[in-house]
């Protein structure tokens, strides 16, 4: 099969953060701070990825602002000729470390919202978080930056849908991604306490709908489908080792951020290998390219070109193989399986104060 080369990078500089959100897709064991890739190691990162056709990265983690050499990383992936994103929760962003970032070649910020009003915001981010959040987006905002919100939505803030674009309004975003939770991690732990119900659904995309229409040319509402009520699985990052790597902390290369968490996939690692070869050649990119793993009924399927068979990791945390349909497609074998646990969702629970949160190593 023709493979064409990656355009996107995801840089993931530490797991370390100082929130500790329930619905967090990084893994149940997080990379450790002495074992993450120096600054010289990144800039060799990003100089492999720009001659493998990499065009743009987003500096993610965890919370990338704990580095105290991200100047010197954002700098080593403008000059290899990335466009550069910070994703952040805003923690510690001040007006002298953003204006370095500027300085250093940052192009653009994405900061994370819990919910619109305080308390929700810092009860489910498990720390006290909005005042600085507020800060951080006057600073960006200030700064010229393009701008986007990225909301993750569950249960206990989906129904404040409305606040959170009146937010995004309020605080200058261009953009405000509504990214219905993705089941990974210390999400799919706290699955049965976050997953919505499909009334909520409902409600949720006819907000969308309505202010997409009274909002045009002001603020643009990306809407991430919540696959688990929709019934139609989401392209697994465009398809398998199709379009992005990412990197994490530690410099393991993935297929997408979640690959880690498939048995026997023996992620290859920087430290040991170069980034065309991982891309073009290691067993861990090639396990699910293309169609030829496929089964049915994805190998007959007309939608297979599309949505690449759904996602590896979910099919396999939901049914233990990696290689079946994703029970997310009302089509899969298994969808009785997604469907057991929207119906459970219909039923009253209480908030997420019992979920179990990921413990965050918030060090230098």
């Amino acid at each position: 099969m023709t493979v064409d080369p990656p355009w996107a990078l995801l840089a993931e500089l530490t797991h370390a953060c100082p929130l500790r959100c329930g619905y967090c897709s990084n893994p149940i064991e997080l990379v450790g701070r002495s074992v993450e890739l120096t600054g010289e190691q990144w800039a060799d990162v990003f100089g492999q990825a720009a001659g493998l056709g990499v065009v743009q990265t987003h500096l993610s983690g965890g919370e990338p602002l704990l580095r105290r050499d991200l100047p010197q990383i954002v700098r080593a992936a403008d000059t290899a000729g990335l466009y550069t994103q910070l994703v952040t929760s805003g923690v510690g962003l001040t007006e002298p470390r953003l204006a370095a970032l500027v300085a250093a070649g940052l192009r653009s910020v994405q900061l994370s919202v819990q919910h619109a009003r305080p308390d929700a915001s810092e009860r489910i981010a498990g720390a006290r978080s909005f005042a600085a959040k507020e800060r951080a987006a006057r600073l960006i905002r200030t700064a010229g930056l393009p701008f986007g919100l990225n909301a993750v939505l569950h249960r206990a803030n989906i129904d404040a849908l409305d606040e959170l674009i009146d937010l995004a309004l309020a605080w200058g975003a261009d953009r405000i991604e509504l990214a219905n939770t993705q089941f990974h991690g210390w999400a799919l732990r706290n699955r049965a306490a976050l997953l919505p119900s499909r009334d909520q659904i409902a409600r949720a995309r006819a907000v969308v709908a309505r202010r997409r229409e009274l909002l045009v040319g002001r603020l643009e509402l990306v809407w991430v489908a919540p696959d688990h009520v929709d019934g139609t699985a989401k392209p697994c990052m465009g398809g398998w080792g199709a379009i992005s790597l990412t990197v994490a902390p530690d410099g393991t290369v993935l297929p997408c951020p979640a690959a880690a968490s498939l048995p026997g996939l023996d992620p290859p690692n920087v430290r040991a290998h170069r980034l065309d070869w991982i891309w073009w050649h290691s067993p861990a990119f090639t396990a699910y390219r293309g169609e030829s793993w496929m089964r049915d009924p994805c190998r007959g399927c007309a939608l297979r070109g599309v949505d690449h068979g759904g996602c590896r990791c979910q099919a396999y945390a939901l049914t233990g193989d990696a290689t079946r349909t994703d029970p997310a497609c009302r089509l899969a074998p298994d969808h009785s399986l997604v469907r057991t646990l929207v119906d459970r969702a219909a039923r009253p629970r209480g908030d997420l104060t019992h979920v179990h949160r990921a413990y965050r190593e918030e060090g230098p």
